[in-house]
């Protein structure tokens, strides 16, 4: 069985073609709005769709273990004319220094690290990354949502690259985990809900999403 790296990367091209545009783009754009500017890094940024709403006023970092999706995001960022400095990294090591963002986004990237330990390093990664107060925008995909809700929260997920299916390793988070992940590690949760919205039940959506602040210096 191919690890999640390994199937990033040979799936990155049909991605790009998929999702081609930001997955919570109305979300992102009323939280660029909150933040207005800043050194803003994208955990698990793929190809590069999720940089769309920051593209004005923001300094903008990536990381992602895929080498492919990396590519692909070079050639994401020339089409649509802006830059962003992408490295490959692990989100359990990233290679900045403590206090180097004013912000982070990671959407649908925290699911694909398998082990709890793992999850919970890269959430203390994310920590301390981030500057004092710094705030950051978080999605996974939603245990709860009807679809997956009797069924194990770590599971695999196919996808169809031409006569291949290949299989994504997925954790899929409860909200209420979500939260202990976040205040274990550091963070108060701003609000949580349902595809980044305000209102209405979070287990309601296929996405659990977050709006944290970093309080543990």
């Amino acid at each position: 069985m191919a690890t999640n790296k390994e199937t990033f990367d040979r799936i990155a091209e049909s991605w790009y073609g998929f999702r081609h545009w930001p997955l919570l783009g109305e979300e992102l754009s009323e939280v660029a709005v909150r933040w207005q500017c800043g050194r803003l890094l994208n955990l698990g940024c793929a190809h590069g769709p999720d940089f769309l709403p920051f593209v004005d006023g923001f300094e903008l970092y990536g990381v992602d273990f895929s080498a492919r999706m990396l590519t692909m995001a070079r050639q994401y960022m020339k089409r649509h004319g802006f830059h962003a400095e992408v490295v490959q990294a692990d989100l359990t090591a990233l290679p900045f220094d403590q206090g180097s963002f004013d912000y982070a986004v990671s959407i649908a990237a925290l699911h694909h690290i398998d082990e709890q330990s793992a999850r919970l390093g890269a959430f203390r990664e994310l920590k301390r990354v981030l500057r004092p107060s710094g705030e950051a925008y978080l999605s996974v995909w939603n245990h709860l949502q009807p679809s997956f809700r009797s069924g194990p929260q770590d599971r695999m997920v196919p996808w169809r690259c031409g006569n291949v299916t290949l299989y994504r390793t997925y954790h899929l988070f409860t909200p209420a985990e979500l939260i202990s992940c976040l205040t274990e590690t550091g963070f108060e949760v701003l609000w949580l809900g349902c595809e980044g919205r305000h209102s209405g039940p979070a287990e309601s959506g296929r996405n659990v999403c977050a709006l944290a602040i970093k309080v543990d210096n």
